[in-house]
């Protein structure tokens, strides 16, 4: 059984880094996918999955209506020169005008902000995809640790009801 707030694995996807501590301190209220701006070196180390994703959060520049990627950890590449990329550079997200605008309006709401929660790659391609989040209070973060055990008690249960 898939986790609640798991991405769904889709055909064609291969995940590179996940998120995982958003999903504990953010309660994601809608999901959007955007591709990422990226140079040459930084695909290569993206695709040996050595991206991080810890600490990094979206904005979208008011004045030119731009999404944007920040802190976004992708090492230098081991075989690169004096041109290889600044490991936690600002990286543009890809996305339609309508998604901009769209998550715009989420974030001008009080408490709501934009999380990367994993990136993967589609055809060839790096994808990011973007949790529209608003943070969750330490009761609130217990109560879900409660739940899913108390579904993982339950699960097991009945696993051991069919067993036996």
């Amino acid at each position: 059984m898939a986790r609640e707030n798991a991405p769904s694995p889709k055909p064609g996807r291969q995940f590179l880094a996940r998120n995982r501590k958003a999903l504990h301190d953010f309660e994601v209220l809608e999901k959007l996918e955007a591709g990422i701006q990226l140079v040459g070196t930084e695909v290569k180390v993206v695709r040996d999955g050595k991206a991080g994703l810890a600490g990094a959060f979206a904005h979208i520049d008011k004045r030119t209506n731009e999404a944007f990627l920040d802190n976004v950890t992708i090492p230098p590449y081991d075989f690169g020169n004096r041109f290889n990329h600044d490991a936690r550079r600002t990286r543009k997200l890809l996305m339609h005008r309508r998604e901009i605008l769209k998550l715009r309006a989420f974030v001008e709401q009080k408490g709501h902000t934009l999380v990367p929660l994993s990136l993967y790659m589609v055809h060839g391609r790096v994808k990011v995809e973007i949790g529209v989040c608003k943070g969750k209070a330490a009761h609130d973060k217990r109560e879900t640790l409660l739940r899913r055990e108390s579904d993982r008690d339950a699960e097991r249960a009945i696993a051991r009801h069919y067993r036996g």
